[in-house]
């Protein structure tokens, strides 16, 4: 798995790729791949970086591991391909969304539409096992990305972070909210959207503060 990732991430990240750490989860992800089927696909494990220049983001919407069903991860966390199912998760998120900014439900669950603006679909976890929720844990990703987090909170400001259940906000809690807006919610998987993240009002408030900092707000 040679690195290839979008060149401004590339630069920025350049202290992770000689730690050990990072060899090793490059070559435990390179055996997976090798000995069965992984998701997503190859080319598409760092497509939250690539589709989101760390220059254009604008929001981080941080995730747990990829979708683990045939078809489903893309990526992008929470999102799908156009054609496969919506997820329930993101059924809830499009209907806080529906709810928060009257924008209508979309045909698909690409959520590319979305990145391509500035929203950095990240999942804490980039590979899964086929059918084994959070197989890749505790392999390396979780340091990874924590690297990508405090790249952007250290050297951006005026950022919106969006933590959507424990996991999301124990991996954010080092962010600093006087430099950053920091959403923290329920989870929006139907066990736990009804506690709390219907009614957040999160990409209301995202938009909010993106144009009291002279930034366009985004199209959900």
């Amino acid at each position: 798995m040679d690195v290839k990732i979008e060149q401004s991430w590339k630069e920025r990240l350049s202290s992770e790729w000689s730690k050990p750490y990072f060899e090793a989860l490059t070559a435990r992800v390179r055996a997976e791949y090798a000995a069965g089927e992984v998701f997503p696909p190859g080319s598409r494990i760092f497509a939250a970086l690539d589709t989101t220049p760390f220059e254009a983001v604008k929001v981080v919407i941080l995730g747990q591991d990829p979708y683990h069903d045939t078809g489903q991860a893309n990526g992008l966390c929470f999102s799908v391909a156009p054609g496969v199912a919506m997820p329930p998760s993101l059924v809830n998120i499009f209907k806080e969304v529906s709810d928060d900014t009257g924008a209508p439900t979309p045909a698909d669950g690409d959520l590319t539409r979305w990145a391509r603006q500035g929203v950095l679909l990240l999942n804490s976890i980039l590979t899964v096992r086929a059918h084994a929720a959070a197989s890749h844990r505790d392999i390396g990703w979780e340091q990874f990305t924590d690297a990508v987090i405090r790249a952007l909170a250290e050297e951006r400001s005026g950022l919106v972070f969006m933590l959507w259940g424990s996991y999301a906000i124990r991996k954010g809690a080092f962010i600093d909210r006087n430099r950053h807006l920091v959403l923290e919610s329920p989870h929006p998987s139907p066990l736990s959207a009804y506690r709390g993240f219907f009614g957040n009002h999160h990409f209301s408030r995202a938009n909010s503060y993106l144009q009291s900092h002279n930034q366009t707000p985004i199209r959900w």
